[in-house]
C-alpha cells in the first residue's frame, strides 16, 4: 500500500477523483459556495490527514499537475481569438481596466498588510495572488516571497472571485459582458475565467485576455513596486 502512495500516479489520481466528486456535488446542489475546487482541496487534505500521508508524497504527482498550468493558460488564447474584433474596437478601456485592476490588486495587499500588521515575507508572498498560479509562483520567487504560500493565496483568490461574482455583479449592477470578463480574469485569474466561460463566449474571451495581460503587468510592476514600497 505504501508503495502505491509513493508514486506520482497517486497524487494525480487522488486530485482527479477529488475534483470529479466536487463537480458532482456542485452540479447536484447548484450552490456557488460549493465550488468543485473547494471540495477537492478539502477532500485531499482530509485523505492525507486520515491516512497520515506526507504532503511531499502527494506532491510527486501534484507537482506534475502544477506543471501543466502553464500550457493550460496558453490554451486560453483560443476563446480570446474568437473575440479579437471586440478587442480591437474597445482596446483602450479594456487595457486600462486590466492595468487599474492589477495595480489595485498589488497595492491593496500592501496597505491591508500594513493595516493588519503582517510581516514583510508574508506580504511579499501575497502580492502576486491575483494572477494565475504559473505566473504567481515565479513572481513570488523573484520578490523573495514564499511560493507555496503564494499558490495557496492564489487558489483562495480564484475561488473567492468565482463564488462571490454573482453577488458582486448584482450589488454593483455589472451587466456588460466585456466588463464582466475583464473583472473576473483580472481579479480571479483562471478560476474566475471558468466562471466567465459559463456566462458566455464574450465573457470567457475577455477573461482569457485579462489573465495574460494582468500576468504580464504583474511580472513587470510587482518587482518595481516592491523596491519602492519596501
Amino acid at each position: 500500500m505504501i508503495e502505491i502512495f509513493d508514486t506520482p500516479m497517486f497524487g494525480i489520481i487522488i486530485s482527479i477523483v477529488a475534483f470529479e466528486i466536487g463537480l458532482i456535488i456542485n452540479r447536484k446542489t447548484k450552490l456557488s459556495i460549493l465550488n468543485p475546487l473547494i471540495i477537492a482541496v478539502g477532500l485531499i487534505i482530509a485523505f492525507l490527514s486520515i491516512f497520515d500521508i506526507d504532503y511531499e508524497v502527494y506532491n510527486k504527482g501534484g507537482s506534475m499537475i502544477s506543471f501543466l498550468l502553464g500550457p493550460a493558460t496558453v490554451v486560453l488564447a483560443v476563446p480570446l481569438y474568437k473575440q479579437i474584433e471586440k478587442l480591437k474596437k474597445e482596446k483602450a478601456p479594456i487595457l486600462i481596466g486590466i492595468l487599474v485592476g492589477s495595480l489595485t490588486g498589488i497595492l491593496s495587499i500592501y496597505f491591508l498588510s500594513k493595516l493588519f500588521g503582517l510581516d514583510e515575507i508574508l506580504t511579499l508572498s501575497l502580492i502576486p495572488k491575483s494572477v494565475t498560479a504559473a505566473i504567481s509562483m515565479e513572481v513570488s520567487k523573484q520578490i523573495n516571497g514564499i511560493p507555496a504560500l503564494t499558490v495557496a493565496a492564489t487558489v483562495v483568490t480564484g475561488i473567492t472571485g468565482n463564488v462571490l461574482w454573482p453577488y458582486i455583479s448584482k450589488i454593483f449592477h455589472i451587466n456588460d459582458d466585456v466588463a464582466t470578463g475583464i473583472s473576473l480574469g483580472t481579479g480571479a485569474h483562471a478560476v474566475g475565467t471558468a466562471k466567465a466561460m459559463e456566462l458566455g463566449e464574450v465573457e470567457g474571451g475577455m477573461s482569457s485576455l485579462a489573465i495574460g495581460v494582468a500576468g504580464l503587468i504583474t511580472v513587470i510592476l510587482a518587482p518595481l513596486l516592491v523596491k519602492i514600497l519596501f
